[in-house]
């Protein structure tokens, strides 16, 4: 929770700027983890940068960091601003400006995110239902 709060102020300029709203629930309490900090930064950094560029326009993002048994998962859940080909792979590195991107550029990005949380001993899930568009990262609790 710290790192994601960290990461929220870190972007604030950004998330204010896109005119969406972040929904944020974050437990008060410490959730522990075992993993590298900055690649986590980056990762939900990542995450974060994806969702104020690709949501609906004037829509909310969703962060939300939960104990699940012996695990924390952190999720982030936006509405796409276009519609989802459900059959394409947003993990894989591919380059923007193919047919499922319009903007140029790498693709690296949520690649990069799911191979630094695997890096860190961490999952990474993406769904996508609809236009609605989630991604789960989780990790296995430590105790103090």
């Amino acid at each position: 929770a710290k790192l994601l709060r960290q990461t929220l102020a870190d972007m604030n300029i950004q998330i204010l700027e896109s005119g969406l709203a972040m929904k944020v629930s974050l437990p008060e309490e410490p959730v522990l983890i075992l993993a590298d900090g900055q690649r986590l930064y980056r990762v939900f950094q990542n995450l974060i940068q994806n969702a104020l560029k690709y949501s609906l326009k004037g829509s909310r993002i969703f962060l939300v960091l939960a104990e699940e048994g012996k695990t924390a998962a952190a999720s982030i859940k936006n509405t796409s601003g276009v519609e989802i080909d459900s059959a394409v792979d947003f993990t894989e590195r591919f380059v923007r400006g193919d047919i499922s991107r319009t903007d140029g550029g790498s693709g690296l990005g949520l690649s990069i995110a799911r191979s630094f949380t695997e890096a860190c001993g961490g999952s990474f899930d993406l769904d996508v239902n609809a236009d609605l568009f989630t991604v789960t990262v989780r990790f296995e609790k430590v105790s103090q």
